[in-house]
């Protein structure tokens, strides 16, 4: 029998890595004299990217930008990201515990993020965590990314497992919409970053805290021979 799956995406799922994303993109926006923007201004944009982030900063402060500088922004973005990437990121509530739950359970743990995957690795060997899954992958470590769902179906067959016996965990349209177009069952946290209620985007099913995780995942799995 096939042990069940659970892939989680990071950011806004498992870790509320906002808290030095955004000082990460203040950081780098000042280098072109803008004030700083507030996690609420841009907080729901961090799944869909740096270069997003960055251009969600100019626009809400009605400022041009061309592409040549959004490119050097970037760069520089990515190197203030990754000297403080754990300053002050943490695991969300309950996290930890559920994550020994469903290991104790046999399940297989694994983390699909559009974040580059060294950056991914880095924060959870920091922030701890690291060894808890059988595969971590990120937006550069395949040809393609979520929202396409060959991202997760990879991921799961990295870490060992069966897409026919997984569930997804996210916050996002693209952890939702590669899951069920890879017909996964996805379990939606509504705490994280999605830019709209995750109601409307049609989840299994949602949570509102990881002391739910277990039991959903469970009911959601489909063990077969």
């Amino acid at each position: 029998m096939t042990h069940p799956t659970i892939v989680f995406d990071l950011d806004g799922t498992l870790v509320d890595s906002n808290r030095d994303l955004v000082p990460a993109l203040n950081r780098t926006t000042a280098h072109d004299d803008l004030p700083p923007i507030s996690k609420a201004d841009v907080g729901h944009v961090v799944g869909q990217g740096a270069l997003m982030m960055i251009k969600r900063a100019f626009d809400f402060h009605k400022t041009p930008l061309s592409e040549e500088r959004h490119k050097e922004l970037l760069s520089i973005f990515l190197e203030t990201y990754e000297a403080h990437i754990a300053d002050e990121t943490v695991y969300y509530d309950g996290v930890l515990k559920a994550l020994d739950n469903l290991a104790e359970r046999d399940w297989i743990l694994a983390v699909c993020t559009n974040k580059y995957e060294h950056l991914a690795r880095k924060l959870l060997n920091i922030i701890g965590g690291t060894e808890r899954f059988a595969a971590i992958t990120g937006g550069d470590t395949f040809p393609l990314k979520k929202p396409d769902p060959s991202h997760i179906i990879k991921t799961i067959k990295l870490a060992g497992g069966d897409p026919l016996n997984a569930v997804m965990v996210g916050d996002s349209i693209n952890d939702i919409d590669a899951a069920l177009t890879a017909n996964i069952p996805v379990i939606a946290v509504n705490f994280g970053y999605s830019d709209v209620p995750v109601e409307q985007l049609k989840p299994t099913t949602i949570i509102s805290h990881f002391d739910e995780l277990v039991d959903e995942a469970v009911n959601l799995a489909k063990p077969h021979n």
